[in-house]
């Protein structure tokens, strides 16, 4: 596990590659500030209204095949990139540097717009603009972006690192994480998988995190954000978890905008993913230790929910 020591190492290496790579980018800053600090480093080079996002705390694909990070990125400001020039709510990628991941210093990062935060919005509205969010995707050309990255990146691998990690999850939890994936696999792994398991239940780009917790509450309005799992899919999967409640809320804005309403199968194998995502990230403790309460919660009610033996 690393130390707090490390971390903030870790986390001043980050920003010094940011702002290094700013510089050589022709910014000049002048007080680079950490906003934020978990799986990322946000940091505002102050006095341009831009953020870099420094990566720090990588799935072990990501750690093992750099390029697969530096893909995905491309995947986030190329789709983040042609929502805003549309007029899409969304925090774009910085009008001062090229839509790249720049590579700098064993990190991998992307510069966006800096927006001012205000109150947050409800619930309700958040789950109404993901449905809008769906509308607008539908057009965007997938051709380049994987299939379930969230799913397939990160269950599988974190997974098997778990089972080289012993004291982080008892090897029975693993065991029962492990089957529940091979039952969920052929049909999250590909397309083709998916129209067999779910005929007629179409995919589409979709923002692969939970969009409604991915806003950024503005003076002027709320902005989507953070599509740095963005992927093909069944919209379901940006909904779940959320509940009886937050559902009908969905589909009646998705039945306003044209939209189908939610696969009630479809659904439950996206609630089954996520959990498994969150034993997953388990994985990462080691580069972020504060995981390990984080995903207790999640972790506990997968414990309490009937094992997963069918599609």
């Amino acid at each position: 596990m690393l130390t707090p020591d490390a971390i903030a190492a870790r986390t001043a290496r980050a920003v010094a590659a940011a702002t290094a790579a700013a510089v050589d980018l022709g910014l000049t800053v002048e007080q680079p500030r950490v906003l934020y600090d978990v799986f990322s480093v946000i940091v505002h080079l102050v006095p341009h209204d831009v953020v870099v996002r420094v990566p720090t705390v990588l799935p072990p694909a990501y750690a093992r095949a750099p390029e697969r990070q530096t893909a995905q990125q491309r995947a986030e400001l190329a789709v983040t990139g042609w929502l805003a020039d549309r007029g899409q709510p969304v925090v774009p990628p910085s009008p001062l540097v090229p839509r790249e991941p720049v590579r700098r210093d064993g990190f991998s990062m992307t510069f966006w717009q800096f927006v001012e935060q205000a109150s947050d919005a409800d619930m309700t509205v958040r789950v109404e603009a993901t449905a809008r969010l769906h509308a607008a995707l539908r057009d965007y050309d997938s051709t380049d972006l994987g299939f379930w990255v969230p799913f397939n990146t990160f269950i599988p691998e974190g997974l098997a690192q778990l089972a080289r990690l012993p004291g982080l999850l008892p090897a029975e939890d693993v065991q029962r994480a492990q089957r529940e994936w091979a039952v969920l696999a052929p049909a999250l792994s590909s397309a083709a998988g998916f129209a067999a398991a779910f005929p007629g239940v179409g995919v589409q780009t979709i923002h692969g995190d939970a969009p409604y917790h991915n806003m950024i509450a503005t003076p002027t309005g709320a902005l989507w954000s953070d599509f740095e799992l963005v992927t093909v899919g069944a919209v379901e999967s940006d909904l779940a978890m959320v509940g009886p409640e937050a559902i009908e809320t969905y589909n009646a804005a998705a039945s306003a905008l044209g939209l189908r309403r939610l696969d009630e199968r479809v659904l439950r194998v996206a609630d089954a993913a996520a959990r498994l995502t969150s034993v997953a990230a388990l994985s990462m403790a080691p580069q972020l230790p504060m995981l390990i309460d984080a995903v207790r919660p999640v972790i506990e009610m997968w414990r309490a929910t009937p094992q997963f033996t069918e599609l």
